[in-house]
C-alpha cells in the first residue's frame, strides 16, 4: 500500500533509491575497505594506489564521512516511517552488533598471532600483552579501553551508533547548531589534548572526541545539502580547493621521493610534519574538505560506471562493512606474517594486495548469497520531499490500522510514503510514481492530491482515505489483488471488483 501523505515538518532528507540504498555510497565505502587493507600492510606497494601517497589525508576520512551519511539516511528514514522508539532500538541493536564484533575479532587477532608464533607478529598487532595478560585485557577490551592494532575504528563506531539518535534528532531540529558544536569540540581536543581512555598507553590510533567531526559532518551534509550545494559548486571554493590539493600532493610527494625533497622549502615540509592522525589534524581535515569540493566538481554521478565489475565488487564489499572490515584487519594480519616468514620481494606484495582484495570481494559475494528469510515485516520507502500539512499521529494511525488488519491475515503490508513538493507539479510527479509501481491502494492528501491521484488511477481500483481529519482503512470485505511478488494488500481477503 502507499500513502502520497505529509510528514510532520522537519529538514527533509533526501531522495533514497528503489530498495533505500544508494550505492554510490555503498561503492565509496567498499573502495574506502580496500584503501584501508592496502595501507595496512607495511611498505606495501599497493599502497600506491590509495589516497594516503598523494595528499594529507587517506581512506580513514572518507570512511567516516560516508558513515555519517549512511546513519543519516538510514535512520531518517526510520524515523520517518516508524518513529523515534524503533530509531532508538536500531541504533542500540547496531551498537551492539559492532561490540560484539569488536570483542570477536580481538580474540581472533589474539588466536592467529598465537598459532603463528611469530614474536614480532605479537609485538606490531599490540596483541603480546593480550597474550601475556588475557584477563586483564580483555577486561579493558570490554569498556574499549584496549584495540589491537587496525581496530581503533570500531570503538568509534560502537558509540557513534549509540549515541546517533539523540545527534540526528538535534541535527533535525538545529541543524547548523549541532554542527557547531561538533566543530568547537573538535576545536577543544586540539587545545587542551582532550581524549577518551585508553590502556595500556593512553593512545587512540582515532580519538573519537575528534573525529567525531567528520560523522557529524556528513550527516549535517545530507539534512542541509540543499543549503551546502551552492558553496560547494562555486569557483570562488574551487580554485582554493585544488590549489590546496596541489600544495599537499607536492609536500607529500617529497617525503617518499628524495629528489622532490630539495624543491620543497624546509619551513613548509615543517609546517605540515608531523602529521597528528590521531586527533585528526587540521591539514588532514582541510584535505579531505578539498577532495570534496572537486569530487563534486569533476565526478559525474555517473550510474553507469557502477555496473562494472570493479565497481560491483566495491559495492558488495560497502554493503557489508562490518564484517569486511573485520575480515581485512585478519588478513592485514596473514599478510606481515607471509612478508616475516616468507618474501619481502614485490611479486610477494602484489600477490598479497590482489590477494586480499579479491578474497574481501568473495567473501562479501558470500555473505550477498546468504538467504535468511526475515520474519515478514512492514517496510517503507522514504519520502520524495515535504509537504507540512499534516500531523504525525494521524499518519502513524493510518500505517497501524493497516498493519494490524493485515497481520492478522498472515499477510505483509508494504507501506511505500511518497510526498510531494511545494508545487503543484510535485503532487503529479508523485501520482505518476505510485501508477508505474501498481500500487494497491493509493491513500492520498490533503484534498488536491487526492484528486490528482483519483484522476492519475483512472483505470484502477481506488478509494480516498481522509488521514488529515478522520482515519480510517478499507473494509474487510474490499481488498484487492496481488499484483507483485510483494504483498500490498490493506486486508487479506478474496479480491474485488472495482
Amino acid at each position: 500500500m502507499l500513502t502520497a501523505t505529509p510528514k510532520p515538518s522537519a529538514a527533509a532528507l533526501p531522495e533514497l533509491k528503489a530498495n533505500g540504498r544508494d550505492l554510490r555510497i555503498d561503492a565509496c565505502r567498499g573502495i574506502a575497505l580496500w584503501c584501508i587493507f592496502l595501507d595496512h600492510v607495511p611498505n606495501n606497494i599497493g599502497s600506491w594506489l590509495t589516497p594516503r601517497n598523494y595528499g594529507f589525508s587517506d581512506a580513514a576520512e572518507l570512511f567516516m564521512f560516508v558513515s555519517g551519511v549512511t546513519c543519516a539516511l538510514a535512520y531518517g528514514k526510520v524515523w520517518r516511517c516508524e518513529g523515534w522508539t524503533r530509531v532508538i532500538r536500531r541504533t542500540l541493536r547496531r551498537s551492539w552488533d559492532i561490540y560484539v564484533a569488536f570483542l570477536l575479532l580481538t580474540l581472533a587477532c589474539a588466536l592467529l598471532v598465537h598459532i603463528a608464533g611469530v614474536e614480532r607478529l605479537a609485538d606490531e598487532s599490540n596483541t603480546r600483552i593480550l597474550l601475556d595478560q588475557p584477563g586483564a585485557t580483555l577486561a579493558h577490551a570490554a569498556i574499549l579501553q584496549y584495540r589491537p592494532v587496525n581496530t581503533d575504528v570500531l570503538p568509534i563506531f560502537v558509540l557513534l551508533h549509540l549515541l546517533f539518535a539523540p545527534l540526528l534528532w538535534l541535527l533535525l531540529r538545529l541543524p547548523n547548531v549541532t554542527l557547531g558544536a561538533s566543530l568547537a569540540l573538535y576545536t577543544l581536543v586540539h587545545i587542551f589534548g582532550w581524549s577518551l581512555p585508553a590502556w595500556p598507553n593512553g593512545h587512540w590510533a582515532f580519538n573519537p572526541l575528534a573525529w567525531q567531526l567528520l560523522v557529524v559532518l556528513g550527516a549535517w551534509v545530507i539534512i542541509e545539502g540543499e543549503r551546502v550545494r551552492p558553496w560547494l559548486t562555486s569557483r570562488m571554493v574551487l580554485v582554493p580547493a585544488v590549489l590546496y590539493l596541489v600544495f599537499s600532493l607536492a609536500i607529500v610527494l617529497s617525503w617518499r621521493i628524495k629528489p622532490l625533497e630539495a624543491l620543497i622549502p624546509k619551513g613548509l615540509t615543517n609546517l605540515a610534519y608531523p602529521m597528528d592522525k590521531s586527533n585528526l589534524d587540521p591539514l588532514r581535515l582541510l584535505h579531505f574538505l578539498a577532495l570534496a569540493v572537486v569530487a563534486v566538481w569533476f565526478v559525474p554521478p555517473n550510474r553507469q560506471a557502477l555496473t562494472t565489475a570493479v565497481m560491483r565488487g566495491a559495492i558488495l564489499c560497502g554493503k557489508h562493512s562490518l564484517p569486511i572490515f573485520c575480515l581485512g584487519v585478519l588478513l592485514t594480519l596473514v599478510s606481515l606474517l607471509a612478508l616475516l616468514d616468507i618474501s619481502e620481494g614485490l611479486a610477494m606484495h602484489i600477490t598479497l594486495s590482489v590477494g586480499g582484495v579479491l578474497t574481501m570481494i568473495v567473501a562479501a559475494t558470500l555473505l550477498n548469497l546468504i538467504k535468511i528469510k526475515p520474519r515478514p515485516q512492514p517496510t517503507a520507502v522514504p519520502p520524495m520531499g515535504v509537504r507540512d500539512t499534516v500531523g504525525w499521529r494521524p499518519l502513524e494511525a493510518f500505517r497501524r490500522g493497516p498493519r494490524e488488519l493485515a497481520g492478522a491475515a498472515g499477510q505483509n503490508v508494504i507501506i511505500d510514503c511518497r510526498f510531494g513538493e511545494r508545487q503543484s507539479h510535485g503532487v503529479l510527479r508523485v501520482a505518476d510514481e505510485l501508477v508505474a509501481l501498481k500500487a494497491d491502494v493509493i491513500a492520498a492528501s490533503p484534498a488536491t492530491a487526492t484528486m490528482v491521484a483519483n484522476n492519475a488511477t483512472a483505470r484502477f481500483y481506488s478509494r480516498s482515505i481522509a488521514v488529515d481529519t478522520t482515519v480510517r482503512t478499507l473494509p474487510k470485505d474490499q481488498s484487492c489483488s496481488e499484483r507483485s511478488s510483494h504483498i500490498r494488500h490493506v486486508v487479506a481477503s478474496s479480491s474485488a471488483s472495482p
